[in-house]
């Protein structure tokens, strides 16, 4: 079977225009084409008159080594490549060794249970949170009453925060082994739409992901895994030789139960603070990584179509409009747009009382009013909290604080008018665009709640952005803050083996870790993972990895 990739037609074409564009292609004939099936589709829209459609297409022919032989030296025209999963290992029939441990039951901890599952080793995965049902029931109560649930919110329990997000599942991680595809096709088995496996850029949505994560809880039960909802890890049980070499040897719960176990895969999401704050108490080497800072912006989703396709806004080809924006700026900041969410709400993130943090959520049909997406700034360990490695923590914390407070106290998120905010004026009014935060906004001044370089350099990138999108920076665009929770400000430094640089059988994974961001690189994270521990239980070490991973 071929592949070509880089495959354009026209948004508007015929059914039978791409078969004729594959034959066209491969300078072939009808009877020569025996199949072929999409295996990407996109769009190219930098020309909103003339916008195409994008395919890759896999096709079998009658004979294709000739043909192949012909387009040799042409990179769009190659074997299709195996993106079939293969299992590095499986547990023997007999197995009676330890059963590992999976912390945390997000993205990187659901794949990490599912692949330890599928190779017969019988997971106990625990996780601090709920249910996701009752966790969504909770998740409401913080949107709808001011009501906090610190232990089942937006970032734990049952599906991680990815749940409550727009669902994105793509990545720029380097997927040579295509362990995105495997992600991708257990996403589908669970009821995932089966456009995932051929869009480029895909997406399911909240009401979606619970009902996935509700089946592929299942399918782990089903062999022979075994999940403990609401048990928070309190405490690690750390042997130390006479060399100093220190080994995991169980764990403790917030209960008091103590689990004496092998390995443990530790994927407790980027909020796990007090988890975090545990691991350096007991020892375990962490270092403080980048992260950034910055608000939600809303324009009516209308506006950011009609700026990006056009006469084409609207057409069911291509969805609600996305887009992507950074700026260097003055002052040696870069600012840019983060988890953009189309046709989506802005919503309620913080895990911790008295602190307000905003994240973007978007719902499968992305069909509400507004678009929204982050506007971030980059800070760094060593310019701006080069005392601790947790001192990333104290930072989030201190402005999320601030936040709170100049919201009013009562989990309302203080909001601006963006010409208010580039004018360094409080907002007393809103303008044409209505925000969708719940449970609700305080008009204020941003610049309250957030670092002076940030303002600075946010103000700048905000002009710059209306120069790249017509109406971004429309005075009425509303502003709301904070958003803190980008990434992890630490990471729980990890060998070519998978496992703590400084504690043997502790395995860090995902994006808590460090080590992904987003759904997909978190949930490929746990399958390396799971390989990992799987090899490491059947004595086979050292066959996956390789390199320190960064």
């Amino acid at each position: 079977m071929l592949r070509i990739t880089d495959l354009k037609l026209p948004l508007n074409h015929a059914e039978e225009a791409l078969p004729a564009a594959i034959r066209n292609r491969l300078r072939i004939t009808p009877r020569d084409l025996v199949r072929y099936t999409i295996a990407r589709r996109a769009h190219d829209a930098r020309d909103k008159m003339d916008i195409q459609l994008v395919y890759s297409v896999d096709v079998t022919l009658k004979n294709e080594a000739p043909v192949l032989a012909r387009f040799r030296r042409d990179r769009h025209v190659n074997t299709t490549p195996d993106t079939g999963y293969r299992f590095v290992t499986r547990a023997p029939a007999d197995y009676d060794g330890p059963r590992p441990v999976v912390v945390g039951a997000g993205p990187c901890g659901l794949f990490a249970g599912l692949i330890l599952a599928q190779m017969g080793f019988r997971p106990i995965i625990l996780d601090r949170g709920k249910v996701v049902r009752e966790r969504t029931r909770d998740t409401w109560g913080l949107w709808r009453r001011s009501e906090l649930n610190p232990e089942s919110n937006v970032q734990f329990g049952e599906g991680g925060a990815g749940t409550f997000s727009d669902g994105k599942l793509w990545s720029q991680i380097k997927d040579p082994r295509h362990l995105g595809r495997k992600v991708l096709i257990e996403f589908v088995k669970a009821g995932a739409p089966p456009e995932i496996l051929t869009e480029a850029h895909p997406h399911i949505g909240t009401f979606r992901l619970v009902t996935m994560v509700e089946s592929m809880r299942r399918t782990v039960e089903a062999l022979g895994g075994e999940y403990r909802f609401e048990h928070r890890v309190d405490d690690l049980d750390v042997a130390i030789d006479a060399d100093g070499a220190r080994r995991l040897r169980g764990i403790r719960l917030q209960t008091g139960e103590v689990i004496e176990t092998g390995p443990v895969v530790f994927a407790v999401g980027h909020s796990a603070r007090d988890t975090f704050h545990m691991l350096h108490d007991r020892g375990v080497y962490l270092e403080a990584k980048p992260f950034s800072i910055g608000v939600r912006i809303e324009h009516p989703q209308s506006w950011i179509d009609n700026a990006r396709f056009g006469p084409c806004a609207g057409h069911p080809d291509l969805g609600a409009a996305a887009y992507s924006l950074s700026h260097h700026c003055k002052n040696g900041r870069t600012v840019y747009s983060f988890c953009m969410c189309p046709g989506g709400t802005v919503v309620a993130a913080t895990s911790e009382v008295g602190r307000v943090a905003t994240n973007g959520m978007s719902q499968y049909s992305r069909n509400e009013r507004n678009a929204n997406s982050g506007i971030v700034v980059g800070i760094d360990p060593a310019r701006d909290y080069p005392d601790h490695p947790l001192a990333g923590i104290e930072l989030q914390r201190h402005w999320e604080t601030r936040a709170f407070e100049v919201g009013g106290g009562t989990y309302k998120a203080p909001a601006q008018r963006l010409g208010d905010f580039l004018a360094g004026r409080p907002s007393t009014e809103l303008g044409s665009v209505i925000p969708s935060y719940r449970p609700g906004v305080q008009l204020t001044d941003l610049a309250a709640c957030l670092p002076d370089f940030a303002v600075t350099a946010m103000r700048e990138a905000l002009v710059a952005f209306g120069r790249e999108i017509p109406g971004y920076d429309h005075p009425d665009a509303v502003l709301t803050g904070v958003e803190t929770r980008t990434s992890s400000p630490i990471r729980v430094t990890r060998g070519d083996d998978f496992q703590s640089v400084n504690t043997a059988g502790l395995y860090p994974a995902g994006e808590g870790a460090g080590y992904a961001g987003g759904i997909l690189s978190a949930a490929v994270d746990g399958i390396k993972i799971a390989e990992a521990v799987a090899l490491a239980l059947t004595g086979a070490a050292g066959q996956v990895g390789g390199g320190r991973e960064r």
